[in-house]
């Protein structure tokens, strides 16, 4: 088991185990609620459900939401029916909340948990790769909508993030693989030795080898704490997070969600990738390295084609842009990250051919 400590406006612990042995004192020890209310989703409540409540019991009378899986949830009409929910459960600012799943239900119960009576607590339980390694930490919570993704958001930070890396070998396949894009960007951005740690392990990694998984979980979560700890409310540095994600929720969108979040954000590096190859940021040893290890970890799958001009109108959406410009995250070598304001559309369709031939 290790302990990463979170600091920025609110301190808090990040446990990586790989059971549920250490959670009812994880909790006591910052906090004692009057009562408890799990969200999760329907794929995550069959399995894990019964186990958080039996120790939530423990701790206080709990009890749960659960919504329909998937992104087609993380919308205004799901907040609605967990805010009656609550309301029915006389839920108040001395309960607590635990958001049990991957990153949808994180950021649907995290913006519950930011928004319902100005702000109560809440906790962390995350089950996928995405979760675990970046949208569990640093208290970015949110909806999408009129499939404009994360539009509607808060910062709110977790009391603690509880992360059981066994809840991976629950995971389907594609959940795996696609939740591996996350895990590669934090290397890509900050950490070379963590990109050389998944070359070296990456059959480990997918065979869920705990050590192995428990160490690249750690790390990864390192890099996302670090540049959180920097830059709280994504006003500098943290929007480097942001790698591979400004086209990745393009595409996203656009394809209506048939790609999941992680599959998308692959796509999404490797446009960024051939980008700053193009403005001589990276030579294509270093580009190929990229694309060689996400097809090692089952990533970049053939694409559907879709237009520039669709791609840049989402990117215009993009939560991220401000004064007219959207930032746009490059790579100066493998862990140099750069924030760019110039991108233009050419740029993004000769991209865009190149991610196709990739996937082709």
């Amino acid at each position: 088991m290790k302990i990463l400590k979170a600091v920025n406006n609110r301190p808090y612990d990040i446990w990586c185990t790989d059971s549920f042995t250490d959670l009812k004192k994880s909790i006591q020890a910052i906090c004692q609620p009057s009562s408890i209310c799990i969200i999760t989703d329907s794929h995550v409540a069959p399995i894990y459900l019964e186990t958080i409540k039996n120790i939530g019991q423990q701790i206080a009378p709990t009890y749960a939401h659960v919504f329909k899986a998937g992104e087609l949830s993380k919308n205004i009409t799901t907040l609605t029916d967990i805010y009656d929910t609550l309301l029915m459960h006389k839920i108040d600012r001395s309960s607590l909340i635990i958001a049990l799943g991957g990153g949808v239900v994180g950021d649907v119960a995290g913006f519950v948990a930011s928004t319902y009576m100005r702000g109560i607590p809440f906790v962390q339980i995350p089950t996928t790769v995405v979760a675990q390694n970046d949208s569990s930490i640093g208290g970015k919570v949110g909806v999408d909508y009129l499939k404009y993704k994360n539009i509607v958001g808060a910062f709110h930070n977790p009391l603690l993030v509880y992360t059981n890396i066994s809840t991976l070998k629950t995971l389907p396949k594609r959940e795996l693989i696609g939740g591996m894009s996350e895990v590669i960007k934090h290397a890509l951005i900050y950490d070379a030795s963590l990109f050389e740690y998944l070359v070296a392990y990456k059959n480990q990694i997918l065979s869920l080898e705990d050590s192995v998984v428990e160490e690249m979980t750690y790390r990864s979560s390192q890099v996302k704490c670090s540049v959180v700890e920097e830059d709280p409310k994504e006003s500098g540095v943290r929007k480097i997070l942001n790698f591979g994600h400004t086209v990745g929720h393009a595409i996203e969108t656009l394809s209506d969600f048939k790609y999941s979040h992680g599959e998308c954000v692959a796509y999404g590096i490797v446009v960024a990738a051939y980008m700053s190859y193009k403005r001589d940021l990276l030579n294509l040893t270093q580009v190929d390295q990229m694309i060689e290890l996400c097809r090692e970890f089952g990533l970049l799958e053939p694409l559907d084609k879709y237009a520039t001009s669709d791609i840049w109108q989402h990117m215009t959406y993009d939560k991220k842009k401000a004064y007219g410009k959207v930032s746009f995250i490059l790579l100066k070598g493998i862990a140099h990250a750069i924030i760019v304001t110039d991108i233009n559309e050419k740029e993004v369709e000769e991209a865009m051919k190149f991610l196709e031939e990739t996937c082709g």
